[in-house]
Protein backbone atom coordinates (compact mmCIF):
# COMPACT_ATOMS: atom_id res chain seq x y z
CA UNK A 1 0.00 0.00 0.00
CA UNK A 2 2.95 2.25 0.66
CA UNK A 3 4.22 1.97 -2.79
CA UNK A 4 0.45 2.56 -4.22
CA UNK A 5 -0.06 5.48 -2.23
CA UNK A 6 3.52 7.08 -3.48
CA UNK A 7 1.94 6.60 -7.31
CA UNK A 8 -1.06 8.56 -5.98
CA UNK A 9 0.85 11.24 -4.89
CA UNK A 10 3.23 11.25 -7.24
CA UNK A 11 0.89 11.12 -10.44
CA UNK A 12 -0.98 14.18 -8.39
CA UNK A 13 2.13 15.84 -8.38
CA UNK A 14 3.01 15.31 -11.78
CA UNK A 15 -0.71 16.65 -13.03
CA UNK A 16 -1.11 19.21 -10.85
CA UNK A 17 2.55 20.50 -12.12
CA UNK A 18 2.45 19.87 -15.46
CA UNK A 19 -0.97 20.61 -16.31
CA UNK A 20 -0.88 22.87 -13.93
CA UNK A 21 1.98 25.24 -15.25
CA UNK A 22 -0.19 24.96 -19.08
CA UNK A 23 -3.30 26.17 -17.40
CA UNK A 24 -2.64 29.06 -15.28
CA UNK A 25 1.01 29.90 -16.10
CA UNK A 26 1.83 29.31 -20.10
CA UNK A 27 -0.36 32.26 -20.82
CA UNK A 28 -0.36 34.48 -18.01
CA UNK A 29 -0.17 38.21 -19.30
CA UNK A 30 3.59 39.56 -19.06
CA UNK A 31 5.24 36.53 -17.30
CA UNK A 32 3.68 33.75 -19.35
CA UNK A 33 5.53 30.67 -19.72
CA UNK A 34 4.72 29.73 -23.21
CA UNK A 35 5.78 25.89 -24.47
CA UNK A 36 9.18 26.01 -23.16
CA UNK A 37 8.16 26.46 -19.44
CA UNK A 38 5.71 23.90 -19.98
CA UNK A 39 7.67 21.21 -21.05
CA UNK A 40 10.51 21.86 -18.40
CA UNK A 41 7.48 21.73 -15.49
CA UNK A 42 6.47 18.27 -16.76
CA UNK A 43 10.34 17.66 -16.76
CA UNK A 44 10.38 18.83 -13.31
CA UNK A 45 7.51 17.40 -11.82
CA UNK A 46 8.88 13.59 -12.66
CA UNK A 47 12.42 14.55 -11.43
CA UNK A 48 11.49 16.06 -7.99
CA UNK A 49 9.39 13.06 -7.49
CA UNK A 50 11.80 10.85 -8.28
CA UNK A 51 14.40 11.81 -5.98
CA UNK A 52 11.09 11.98 -3.50
CA UNK A 53 9.81 8.66 -4.13
CA UNK A 54 11.84 6.48 -6.35
CA UNK A 55 13.10 4.35 -3.82
CA UNK A 56 9.45 3.90 -2.48
CA UNK A 57 7.60 3.06 -5.66
CA UNK A 58 10.10 3.36 -8.60
CA UNK A 59 8.33 6.45 -9.47
CA UNK A 60 6.32 5.39 -12.24
CA UNK A 61 3.47 7.69 -12.33
CA UNK A 62 2.43 6.83 -15.75
CA UNK A 63 0.90 3.23 -16.83
CA UNK A 64 3.11 2.76 -19.80
CA UNK A 65 5.50 3.58 -17.91
CA UNK A 66 5.16 0.25 -15.65
CA UNK A 67 3.75 -1.54 -18.65
CA UNK A 68 7.20 -0.53 -19.76
CA UNK A 69 9.08 -1.90 -16.89
CA UNK A 70 7.30 -5.21 -16.71
CA UNK A 71 7.84 -5.73 -20.34
CA UNK A 72 11.47 -4.87 -19.57
CA UNK A 73 11.67 -7.26 -16.88
CA UNK A 74 12.28 -4.80 -14.37
CA UNK A 75 8.65 -5.43 -12.49
CA UNK A 76 6.15 -7.64 -11.47
CA UNK A 77 3.00 -8.90 -13.59
CA UNK A 78 0.84 -8.87 -9.98
CA UNK A 79 1.76 -5.31 -8.94
CA UNK A 80 0.54 -3.96 -12.24
CA UNK A 81 -3.09 -3.74 -12.12
CA UNK A 82 -2.88 -1.65 -8.74
CA UNK A 83 -0.10 0.40 -10.14
CA UNK A 84 -2.13 1.83 -12.70
CA UNK A 85 -5.12 2.66 -10.84
CA UNK A 86 -3.28 4.67 -7.77
CA UNK A 87 -1.85 6.62 -10.78
CA UNK A 88 -4.90 7.43 -12.72
CA UNK A 89 -7.03 8.20 -9.59
CA UNK A 90 -3.52 10.28 -8.15
CA UNK A 91 -3.93 12.06 -11.72
CA UNK A 92 -7.55 13.12 -11.37
CA UNK A 93 -7.43 14.22 -7.76
CA UNK A 94 -4.67 16.78 -9.11
CA UNK A 95 -6.67 17.59 -12.13
CA UNK A 96 -9.25 18.28 -9.04
CA UNK A 97 -7.69 20.46 -7.21
CA UNK A 98 -6.26 22.11 -10.37
CA UNK A 99 -10.18 22.71 -10.98
CA UNK A 100 -10.23 24.28 -8.08
CA UNK A 101 -7.61 26.53 -8.71
CA UNK A 102 -8.18 27.32 -12.25
CA UNK A 103 -12.02 28.18 -11.69
CA UNK A 104 -11.45 31.00 -9.52
CA UNK A 105 -10.72 33.24 -12.05
CA UNK A 106 -13.30 34.97 -14.12
CA UNK A 107 -13.67 33.67 -17.80
CA UNK A 108 -12.56 30.38 -17.01
CA UNK A 109 -13.76 27.76 -19.49
CA UNK A 110 -12.84 24.20 -19.02
CA UNK A 111 -14.50 23.72 -22.28
CA UNK A 112 -10.75 25.12 -23.50
CA UNK A 113 -8.59 22.00 -23.55
CA UNK A 114 -8.03 22.32 -19.71
CA UNK A 115 -4.14 20.90 -21.05
CA UNK A 116 -6.08 17.56 -22.79
CA UNK A 117 -4.65 15.76 -25.42
CA UNK A 118 -5.88 16.01 -28.66
CA UNK A 119 -5.43 15.17 -32.80
CA UNK A 120 -7.06 16.88 -36.18
CA UNK A 121 -8.85 19.65 -34.98
CA UNK A 122 -7.95 19.60 -31.06
CA UNK A 123 -4.14 19.22 -32.07
CA UNK A 124 -2.11 22.58 -30.78
CA UNK A 125 -0.92 22.61 -34.88
CA UNK A 126 -3.75 20.71 -36.26
CA UNK A 127 -1.94 17.38 -36.80
CA UNK A 128 -3.60 14.26 -38.17
CA UNK A 129 -4.62 11.17 -36.40
CA UNK A 130 -1.40 9.41 -37.87
CA UNK A 131 0.95 12.00 -36.96
CA UNK A 132 -0.19 11.87 -33.30
CA UNK A 133 -0.12 8.26 -33.27
CA UNK A 134 3.38 8.16 -34.73
CA UNK A 135 4.49 11.25 -32.29
CA UNK A 136 2.82 9.22 -29.18
CA UNK A 137 4.06 5.93 -29.98
CA UNK A 138 8.03 7.29 -30.93
CA UNK A 139 8.07 9.30 -28.12
CA UNK A 140 7.17 7.38 -25.43
CA UNK A 141 9.61 4.23 -26.36
CA UNK A 142 12.03 6.61 -26.26
CA UNK A 143 10.93 7.61 -22.93
CA UNK A 144 11.12 3.91 -21.43
CA UNK A 145 14.73 3.43 -23.26
CA UNK A 146 16.19 6.15 -21.79
CA UNK A 147 14.19 4.91 -18.34
CA UNK A 148 15.76 1.13 -18.52
CA UNK A 149 19.34 2.41 -19.38
CA UNK A 150 19.58 5.04 -16.77
CA UNK A 151 18.16 2.80 -14.11
CA UNK A 152 20.63 -0.04 -15.43
CA UNK A 153 22.82 -1.48 -12.51
CA UNK A 154 25.20 -0.49 -15.05
CA UNK A 155 24.61 2.98 -15.63
CA UNK A 156 25.97 5.78 -13.45
CA UNK A 157 24.21 5.37 -10.04
CA UNK A 158 22.29 8.48 -8.65
CA UNK A 159 21.37 10.42 -11.75
CA UNK A 160 18.67 8.47 -13.47
CA UNK A 161 16.12 10.89 -12.27
CA UNK A 162 17.90 13.54 -14.08
CA UNK A 163 18.47 12.05 -17.16
CA UNK A 164 14.69 10.75 -16.84
CA UNK A 165 13.18 14.61 -16.04
CA UNK A 166 15.25 15.82 -18.86
CA UNK A 167 14.54 13.36 -21.03
CA UNK A 168 10.26 14.42 -20.36
CA UNK A 169 11.20 18.14 -20.99
CA UNK A 170 12.42 17.01 -24.57
CA UNK A 171 9.79 15.08 -25.59
CA UNK A 172 7.46 17.85 -24.80
CA UNK A 173 9.52 20.80 -26.38
CA UNK A 174 9.15 17.97 -29.92
CA UNK A 175 5.59 16.99 -29.53
CA UNK A 176 3.44 19.71 -27.39
CA UNK A 177 2.56 20.97 -31.06
CA UNK A 178 1.35 17.88 -32.05
CA UNK A 179 -0.67 16.07 -29.61
CA UNK A 180 -0.01 18.54 -26.53
CA UNK A 181 2.10 15.68 -25.30
CA UNK A 182 0.78 12.61 -23.55
CA UNK A 183 3.39 9.38 -23.63
CA UNK A 184 1.29 9.45 -19.85
CA UNK A 185 -2.33 7.72 -19.95
CA UNK A 186 -2.85 8.61 -16.68
CA UNK A 187 -2.29 12.41 -17.38
CA UNK A 188 -4.57 12.21 -20.23
CA UNK A 189 -7.26 10.64 -18.17
CA UNK A 190 -7.26 13.32 -15.50
CA UNK A 191 -7.98 16.29 -17.38
CA UNK A 192 -10.29 14.53 -20.13
CA UNK A 193 -12.24 13.62 -17.63
CA UNK A 194 -13.02 17.32 -16.88
CA UNK A 195 -13.18 18.69 -20.58
CA UNK A 196 -15.40 15.64 -21.26
CA UNK A 197 -16.95 15.58 -25.09
CA UNK A 198 -13.88 15.57 -27.70
CA UNK A 199 -11.19 14.56 -25.17
CA UNK A 200 -12.99 11.46 -23.86
CA UNK A 201 -13.56 10.92 -27.33
CA UNK A 202 -10.32 10.70 -28.47
CA UNK A 203 -8.61 9.20 -24.92
CA UNK A 204 -8.16 5.70 -26.42
CA UNK A 205 -4.95 6.94 -28.62
CA UNK A 206 -3.54 8.26 -25.55
CA UNK A 207 -3.73 4.96 -24.19
CA UNK A 208 -3.23 3.15 -27.12
CA UNK A 209 0.03 4.63 -28.21
CA UNK A 210 1.78 5.34 -25.04
CA UNK A 211 1.52 1.33 -24.21
CA UNK A 212 2.18 0.51 -27.69
CA UNK A 213 5.39 3.15 -27.42
CA UNK A 214 6.39 1.18 -24.15
CA UNK A 215 6.44 -2.00 -25.74
CA UNK A 216 8.31 -1.32 -28.29
CA UNK A 217 10.85 1.06 -26.08
CA UNK A 218 11.32 -2.18 -23.77
CA UNK A 219 11.94 -4.74 -26.47
CA UNK A 220 14.39 -2.47 -28.20
CA UNK A 221 16.27 -1.70 -25.18
CA UNK A 222 16.60 -6.01 -24.20
CA UNK A 223 18.21 -6.08 -27.07
CA UNK A 224 20.72 -3.81 -26.74
CA UNK A 225 21.19 -4.83 -23.82
CA UNK A 226 20.71 -7.90 -22.65
CA UNK A 227 23.20 -9.45 -24.45
CA UNK A 228 26.14 -7.93 -21.97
Amino acid sequence: MKKYGAEFLGTFWLVLGGCGSAVLAAAFPGVGIGLHGVSLAFGLTVLTMAFAIGHISGCHLNPAVSVGLWLGGRFPASQLPAYIVAQVLGGVAGAAVLYLIASGAAGFDVAKGFASNGYGAHSPGGYSLTAALVTEVVMTAFFLLVILGSTDKRAPAGLAPIAIGLALTLIHLISIPVTNTSVNPARSTAVAVFVGGWAVEQLWLFWVAPILGAAVGAFAYRAIADAE
